[in-house]
């Protein structure tokens, strides 16, 4: 079993979808611990959440996923990116507002990871070198 999880984690995509899963917890958790122990605030909550999640998951997927060096014109992007994202997922909400929510969250949850994931590779990090190219 350990070979089989070492093998998965030599490939990009499964680094992206384990510190995208952590850096989502980390949202959930912040926001929901902000809601139950500081103020029922819902947008109070989602900036909090999303900043701290921002900053692991920046710092993981910049070192671990797409192995550059840690800087500002990446950090700058990448941000764009995320925000962009956030952005995104409030807008198919709000477009498919009639529907059911679990489907909205499905939709926001299976589309913009793939999204979000392209673009890191093709914009965010593109044009510097990488350890690996897998």
């Amino acid at each position: 079993m350990r070979a089989l999880i070492d093998r998965l984690i030599q490939y990009r995509v499964v680094r992206f979808a384990l510190t995208g899963g952590l850096a989502t917890a980390i949202h959930i958790a912040v926001a929901f611990s902000f809601i139950h122990l500081v103020q029922d605030n819902v947008l109070y909550a989602n900036v909090l959440g999303f900043s701290i999640a921002f900053l692991f998951s920046y710092f993981a997927q910049t070192i671990l996923v797409f192995r550059r060096s840690v800087n500002i014109s990446n950090a700058l992007r990448f941000f764009m990116v995320q925000f962009g994202a956030l952005m995104i997922s409030q807008g198919i909400s709000e477009l498919f507002s009639d529907w059911n929510s679990y489907i909205r969250v499905l939709m926001v949850v299976v589309i913009l990871p793939i999204i979000t994931y392209i673009i890191h590779k093709m914009w965010t990090y593109a044009g510097s070198s990488e350890s690996t190219s897998r």
